[in-house]
């Protein structure tokens, strides 16, 4: 604007040349045209499928019986993913007809496990994180090294216990700790 005055408007101030606001309509309609423009109509959000989840398979259903004389997985109807299903079910083959396999627990029963991968709070210390299995067992007589490798091996198919420990609890006598295990060792 040079060697003009600009002009102004009485209360308002002075006039802004056209160009400067027909720009500012321009810059305006510019800012929008991509939006629109880009072939894709907006929409709510729409759920198409859960979210991704990770289903862990159980360790195994498969247990320990004896069969010629020697260790052999078998079937095994468990309840649960759990290690502790597996020894269940162990356990309650040896009070069933097994057709041409057998087992060296008949006579013994599950008492329960312990399992020393979540370790307790005592005093407010967090003790140690290991991972070791305890199964502790009763019955009365002597529990034989295959009856000892039916319950490691059957407990180890979970890699997460690297030994396990049985205690063998009696009707009329302190109990056993019989030993840590590893199901190599036995087998």
């Amino acid at each position: 604007m040079r060697g003009r005055t600009a002009r102004t408007t009485p209360g308002r101030g002075p006039l802004r040349p056209r160009g400067a606001r027909g720009a500012l309509a321009l810059l305006t309609g510019a800012l929008l045209v991509p939006v629109s423009a880009c072939g894709i109509s907006p929409t709510d959000v729409r759920e198409v499928a859960g979210p991704p989840t990770v289903a862990v398979p159980p360790p195994s259903k498969t247990i320990y019986l004896i069969k010629g004389g020697k260790l052999t997985l078998e079937p095994a109807d468990v309840e649960s993913d759990t290690v502790e299903s597996l020894l269940t079910a162990l356990f309650a083959a040896s009070t069933q007809p097994l057709g041409g396999r057998d087992t060296a627990l008949r006579g013994f029963t599950l008492e329960g496990i312990e399992d020393s991968l979540n370790p307790i709070r005592r005093d407010e210390v967090k003790l140690p994180r290991t991972s070791t299995l305890t199964v502790i067992v009763k019955g009365e007589g002597t529990l034989s090294r295959p009856a000892k490798a039916q319950i490691v091996c059957t407990a180890q198919q979970d890699a997460a216990f690297e030994q396990v420990k049985i205690v063998h609890r009696y009707e009329n006598r302190p109990s056993k700790v019989e030993g840590r295990f590893i199901c190599g060792d036995l087998k």
